[in-house]
């Protein structure tokens, strides 16, 4: 499904007559809440969700804290429901032989660089992963699901727009009350500028700030014609991180997120580039969604995090309960993060 434009806008007539629809959404999410008894896996829960429907960018963001983790010498293992894949798990995932329709396209970029487990049930997932040696979970989105007791849950927000319209779905794109969430969350990520003043909803959370940034290999982009294309929750941030390098946008080919590439779709979307004169980029997440033989004439534009205060980071790691020593020795290398979707 493409996120509606009207989800973004000061509520109007589409958002007032799909509120009704939206109480009876949060209805059903607080109930759930109340009557599930989380799981206590064996070993630390990180969460890394958001309070809304789409890309914030939770994937680069989870990829940044394993990151983390891994340079305090523990076993990271990370944990993800494989939106948009078959499998239902708990699976390790293999990327030499499991796709996207497998696993989904977040599973495959942290597979990339972390033990990566599917699982639509997250207290059987993490109980694989633990008896699989993992030492401490980050688990991608779930931030709403109650199944997994969290020790640690940071909240995702694309700064620049923050809530939206503030109306839950399908009135806007509120998974739960703001309120609600904020109230279980131990932290705040801000991306981008802070243009919808969320963090003056923090009330007293610590809030970390970071940008999504390229790879320094995308500065040959500068000058470039391209032809952009991306499946992620809000395509127009991948557009603007391509002008931003200086990139020439010869065409803007927006696509829901998670949309599943046919063949004969990426054929033609080459086509039009070479029509053009065009260079064809896409998204790590979107490259994974691929087929492999087309995958290898698309260039792709991987993002990081780079934090405003790294040290941010560190502190709110140090509140795990460890299973064993989460301090960060004097040699630690730099927190971060090597794939993700795009700005």
């Amino acid at each position: 499904m493409r996120t509606p434009a009207f989800w973004y806008r000061p509520p109007g007539v589409a958002a007032t007559a799909l509120a009704p629809l939206g109480a009876l959404y949060g209805l059903a999410g607080r109930r759930r809440m109340a009557a599930t008894v989380p799981h206590r896996a064996g070993a630390p829960v990180v969460c890394v969700g958001n309070l809304v429907a789409g890309g914030a960018g939770k994937t680069p963001v989870g990829l940044a804290v394993a990151a983390a983790l891994r340079a305090r010498g523990v076993a990271v293992h990370a944990l993800t429901r494989g939106h948009g894949g078959r499998e239902r798990g708990p699976l390790r995932v293999d990327p030499a032989r499991h796709g996207a329709a497998d696993v989904g396209d977040e599973a495959l970029l942290l597979a990339a660089d972390f033990p990566c487990w599917v699982a639509r049930d997250r207290a059987a997932g993490a109980d694989a992963a633990v008896a699989a040696g993992a030492e401490v979970l980050v688990m991608d989105d779930g931030f709403q699901n109650p199944g997994l007791f969290k020790d640690l849950s940071l909240v995702v927000v694309d700064g620049a727009v923050g809530f939206g319209n503030g109306r839950l779905i399908p009135a806007g794109p509120l998974r739960e009350r703001i309120a609600d969430g904020i109230k279980r969350a131990d932290a705040l990520v801000i991306l981008g500028e802070d243009r919808t003043g969320v963090a003056a909803l923090a009330h007293g959370l610590p809030v970390l700030r970071g940008r999504l940034e390229p790879s320094a290999a995308s500065a040959d982009l500068r000058g470039r014609r391209v032809l952009a294309f991306a499946g992620i929750g809000r395509p127009e941030k991948f557009f603007a991180t391509l002008e931003s390098l200086g990139a020439e946008l010869a065409a803007r080919v927006p696509f829901a997120d998670h949309h599943p590439y046919r063949p004969a779709e990426v054929a033609a979307l080459l086509d039009r580039a070479a029509a053009l004169g065009a260079l064809p980029v896409t998204t790590a997440k979107d490259a994974v969604r691929l087929p492999g033989d087309l995958r290898l004439r698309v260039r792709v534009l991987p993002v990081a995090v780079a934090w405003e205060d790294p040290g941010a980071l560190s502190r709110l790691l140090d509140r795990l309960p460890p299973t064993r020593p989460l301090t960060c020795p004097p040699t630690c290398p730099p927190e971060g993060g090597s794939h993700g979707e795009a700005a």
